[in-house]
């Protein structure tokens, strides 16, 4: 068992990389959404990410309207976390799975990274569907919160209700699409797990 120090530094820096990473996929998001950069919420993201996107972007441009130095950066951030717990001993959560790092190859963290980049993904789509949903049951007038989230979820969203119409007014395509993402990650993620461990 982990020492109680050891085991809050795995915490915080499980937090803060999960974090910032998160906002760089929603950074990576709004652009291939063309989300209004005018929201007081597009504008933190973007100061956020700027320090490092930025110089990032001198070498690694963008691509038919794709931020591909955001989608880079969360890749980077992510080998540099598993690099981090395998110098520290430390295991880390993959798909629901407590993978220990200390023993894997380099090759092997850069893939797991990549792994963990498809699941970053599938978990920002649920969160935001999820925050969306909750947001909508309060009519409080302009949010930009939902703004951001309605230009994320939207490429999820749309396509389900044309498959799920609204029941007697109450539009059940969050909950579908929420169930068929999350069903879709349990099978995506453990697929690719096993075929590289």
């Amino acid at each position: 068992m982990a020492s109680p120090g050891m085991s809050a530094l795995n915490f915080l820096i499980t937090t803060a990389f999960d974090l910032y990473i998160m906002v760089v996929a929603i950074r990576f998001l709004m652009q291939l959404t063309r989300a209004d950069y005018h929201n007081p919420l597009s504008q933190f993201v973007v100061k956020v990410t700027n320090p490092l996107l930025i110089p990032l972007r001198r070498v690694v441009p963008g691509f038919a309207g794709t931020d591909v130095a955001a989608l880079v950066l969360c890749f980077l951030l992510l080998f540099i976390k598993l690099t981090l717990f395998k110098a520290m001993g430390f295991s880390d959560m993959i798909g629901g799975y407590s993978l220990s790092i200390s023993a894997a190859s380099w090759p092997l963290i850069a893939v797991l990274a990549l792994i963990a980049l498809v699941e970053l993904f599938f978990n920002v789509f649920i969160y935001a569907i999820i925050a969306q949903a909750i947001l909508s049951w309060f009519n409080t007038g302009y949010n930009p919160v939902y703004g951001i989230l309605h230009s994320i979820t939207s490429p999820v969203l749309e396509p389900v209700r044309k498959v799920v119409p609204p029941i007697s007014g109450i539009d059940l395509s969050a909950l579908v699409a929420i169930i068929g993402l999350q069903a879709l990650k349990m099978f995506v993620i453990p697929t690719l797990l096993r075929v590289v461990l």
